[in-house]
């Protein structure tokens, strides 16, 4: 018998705030299917769900096959997500490298676009994802009226209510906020490290640097060789031969 979804109160979050929207340079650019006017607008979602899911995927990390099914129409922006969520990239990066309260927190807010309420909703859906697996949850999370409501099958996720009209700044980005990386696995990975730097480093312009050619460029080729002179010959002047040692010279016709 499935264990029912604990209930949890939602708290008043930005994302819950009503109000009149003014486009800006601020608003997060929404991707849809439902205006998407040329070929190119399907990179520029594809690239935008990477980006909110995974903050940045190698070539490695890409779904092709996923790719081609939601630019032939065959599957729905939706499922496209929910493929990238279950793939072994998102598994290794989050869920492998996360406890259970963790992962639901990293999963909300790249899934729903928004943090987690408390810590009462990490413990329900934690005991989710005990019970019915990462694809259970995964699913219950797609298939909720927040996420239905909010994106439907067509919208690539996004960060809502990032920044609001009356502060001067806004939310962190939940990339920098929640690294996919906890305090455990950072420890044993060994970073963040500290470095001293003791050596004093200048910022030399361009323009400034020496070019192919330049004399100064040799300078600490010529310092490095070690260059020794020939000492003097330490001969007494008693045991020079004079007439030995000075060359003889014939004159012509005169032996």
């Amino acid at each position: 018998m499935a264990i029912p979804l604990l209930t949890y109160a939602p708290s008043s979050q930005n994302q819950r705030v009503a109000a009149y929207e003014v486009p800006g340079d601020e608003q997060p650019r929404i991707f849809s299917t439902d205006n998407l006017l040329s070929p190119s607008d399907f990179g520029d979602l594809i690239e935008a769900a990477y980006r909110q899911l995974f903050f940045y995927a190698f070539a490695a990390d890409r779904e092709t096959y996923l790719e081609s099914q939601l630019r032939n129409g065959q599957i729905t922006v939706r499922d496209f997500v929910r493929g990238l969520v279950l793939s072994n990239t998102f598994k290794k990066s989050f869920y492998e490298l996360n406890n259970n309260y963790r992962f639901v927190e990293q999963v909300v807010q790249r899934v729903l676009g928004r943090d987690v309420y408390s810590e009462r909703e990490k413990i329900a859906w934690s005991i989710v994802v005990a019970t019915k697996g990462i694809k259970g949850f995964i699913d219950q999370i797609l298939d909720s009226e927040e996420y239905l409501s909010n994106f439907g099958y067509s919208t690539v996720p996004y960060q809502r209510r990032r920044i609001l009209p009356s502060r001067a700044e806004g939310e962190l980005p939940f990339n920098i906020k929640s690294p996919r990386y906890e305090d455990y696995h950072r420890a044993k990975l060994g970073f963040p490290q500290i470095i001293w730097q003791v050596e004093v480093r200048r910022f030399i312009p361009q323009e400034q640097k020496p070019k192919a050619g330049d004399p100064s460029q040799f300078l600490g080729m010529a310092q490095s060789i070690n260059a020794t002179g020939n000492a003097p010959q330490r001969v007494s002047s008693f045991n020079i031969d004079i007439e030995k040692s000075v060359p003889y010279r014939q004159i012509a016709g005169i032996k």
